[in-house]
């Protein structure tokens, strides 16, 4: 089912269009257009089925654009997902006139977000805690909403964030329409639709097969810079009619289709700031032709649909699972054969493993040829071709063509024998033993294990020297060791390498914070909430103001800048 055929504002068609989404995933066609017709939606959908576009498309067909407060709110339990669904929602509404996004999570300023709320936005993308911080300041208000969105609601619970939920959804104060979106149904999710939702249909998508079972994965790792060179070995080893390359960035798409360009191979390049006129007439030119290469980042290759794709490279490897599904799938259609290459180096380890994890299949690890192999490929592929020409003039007894009299002809009156000028010819094929290149493979295990002892090493002298943040909530208030990482991780966004030992007690909580991340985690904790409890937080044996004072001014102007104006009074 397309897009076109929804009921939608012409800018919504025109947006999906220049995103090159027209057909709708299955999720999208059965939640679309009950959402649409207001019916409550309680959705089980893993992630990667389009889930996001499921519930945007219908929420943005609902806003009042002349009406510059909060009408939708979606809630999500981490900041890099808010991050990446308010931005499907910016390139959804990048038509709308005056049409915002606000944008809300711990670890910013909270004068940032209260500046894009004041601004009008009608759409609302946060993480409970921050969410409900707002509220609670009397910075966000609902009394416009007309829909409310959970994504990843199961991911939410375990995380803790059911009561802030809870405590959101009944600040409300007027019925709305919800959508609630999980992976799984557990207990818990059915009790909360239960709660807050009215009759909702309930939609169920099966998960689909990842990758195509008959896509070959194959894993190359090379040493650092020498990316280009082992592109150039492997298209040179599987010489493919068609190759799609796939790059993380426009600086590496316009690098290496000049690379190949160079090398002389029939290469096309996509990318963001290639217009639509010109992304067109390159998908075109590309589709039609027999042979030849297409290097693109992920967004430009959205849309992509050649069924006689025989090669996807990953150029780089992609961070986003997904991204590396959908560009491996782009081979190996409609029963056909598929091979997938993907290029590394020991830095992309971890996103290899949640690869792997994510579509629990291993690539293959194979080595790039050396120097001297690819010579002795070169020259035999040569000499296959040779054995062929031969045959051919043989047999048809064919006379040297005016071309071939031209070059030899000239050779020949310059006194070069035969010999020398079939030397000649050929090394114009087959490289010189001293240019053959040496071996670019590296050893991921060897340098990965160095790095990561290294790191961990580093990590500890670091929590070693560390100090203990005292947060005043404890197991008397339902505390848990995980609920005080989430929200030191959560509300100051470090990472959960900077945080040590957490104790847990009956009125409060210590947990021992990296020395030059404590000021940080401070203020941010400071106010926000651990299991619906407003908390504060400070350092052990310290006064929070005297330690944090310079943080408090550089990072929370707008605090520093009223107790001025208490001052002046």
């Amino acid at each position: 089912m397309k897009f076109k055929t929804l009921p939608l504002r012409k800018t919504l068609i025109q947006a999906l269009d220049a995103m090159a989404l027209t057909e709708m995933t299955p999720i999208q066609e059965k939640a679309i257009p009950e959402m649409l017709d207001g019916r409550d939606v309680i959705g089980r959908s893993q992630t990667g089925t389009g889930k996001t576009m499921a519930f945007a498309i219908p929420a943005a067909e609902k806003i009042v654009q002349k009406d510059r407060v909060p009408q939708i709110l979606v809630l999500l339990p981490t900041r890099e997902l808010a991050i990446q669904v308010a931005g499907e929602f910016r390139k959804l509404t990048q038509f709308e006139q005056g049409l915002k996004v606000a944008l809300l999570f711990g670890g910013e300023r909270f004068d940032h977000q209260l500046k894009a709320l004041k601004n009008g936005a009608q759409i609302v993308v946060g993480t409970p805690g921050r969410t409900l911080d707002h509220l609670r300041r009397g910075t966000l208000n609902l009394h416009s909403l007309n829909m409310a969105v959970l994504d990843e609601a199961d991911e939410m619970l375990d995380m803790g964030f059911r009561e802030d939920i809870e405590n959101i959804l009944s600040q409300i104060g007027h019925p709305v329409q919800t959508a609630l979106f999980s992976a799984t149904m557990p207990k818990p999710i059915l009790d909360l639709a239960k709660q807050f939702q009215d009759d909702p249909v309930k939609i169920e998508v099966a998960p689909k097969r990842m990758v195509a079972s008959g896509i070959e994965q194959q894993l190359y790792v090379v040493q650092k810079g020498k990316k280009l060179e082992a592109l150039s070995r492997l298209l040179d080893i599987f010489q493919m009619q068609k190759a799609l390359i796939f790059c993380n960035t426009k600086r590496a798409v316009d690098e290496v289709s000049l690379q190949l360009i160079d090398e002389g191979c029939s290469v096309s390049k996509l990318h963001g700031d290639i217009d639509q006129r010109t992304r067109q007439a390159v998908l075109s030119r590309f589709t039609r032709a027999r042979q030849g290469a297409l290097v693109a980042t992920d967004v430009a290759a959205r849309g992509i649909d050649i069924d006689d794709i025989d090669l996807v490279i990953n150029y780089d490897v992609p961070e986003n699972p997904e991204n590396y599904v959908h560009r491996i799938g782009r081979t190996g259609r409609a029963g056909r054969k598929g091979l997938s290459l993907t290029l590394a180096e020991n830095r992309d380890r971890f996103h290899l493993e949640k690869i792997e994890r994510y579509t629990k299949k291993n690539m293959t690890l194979e080595r790039i040829p050396t120097g001297e192999e690819m010579m002795n490929l070169k020259i035999e592929h040569m000499r296959a071709k040779l054995v062929s020409d031969c045959a051919g003039i043989v047999s048809e007894m064919a006379a040297p063509t005016e071309a071939e009299k031209k070059i030899i002809g000239p050779l020949k009156a310059m006194g070069f024998s035969d010999a020398v000028i079939e030397q000649a010819l050929l090394r114009q094929f087959v490289p010189a033993e001293n240019e053959a290149g040496a071996d670019i493979n590296a050893s991921i295990q060897s340098v990965q294990d160095k790095k990561d002892k290294k790191r961990r090493r580093a990590r500890q002298a670091k929590l070693e020297n560390g100090v203990r943040v005292m947060i005043s909530a404890g197991k008397k208030d339902g505390v848990k060791k995980g609920d005080i990482l989430g929200a030191i991780c959560g509300e100051s966004g470090i990472s959960s390498d900077e945080v040590g030992d957490i104790a847990v007690y009956g009125h409060f909580s210590t947990a021992v914070i990296a020395e030059d991340s404590a000021p940080k985690v401070v203020v941010s904790v400071d106010g926000a909430r651990v299991k619906g409890h407003v908390v504060s937080a400070s350092i052990a044996g310290q006064k929070k103001d005297k330690k944090n004072r310079k943080y408090k001014r550089s990072g929370k102007k707008h605090r520093a800048h009223k107790t001025n104006k208490k001052k002046s009074k």
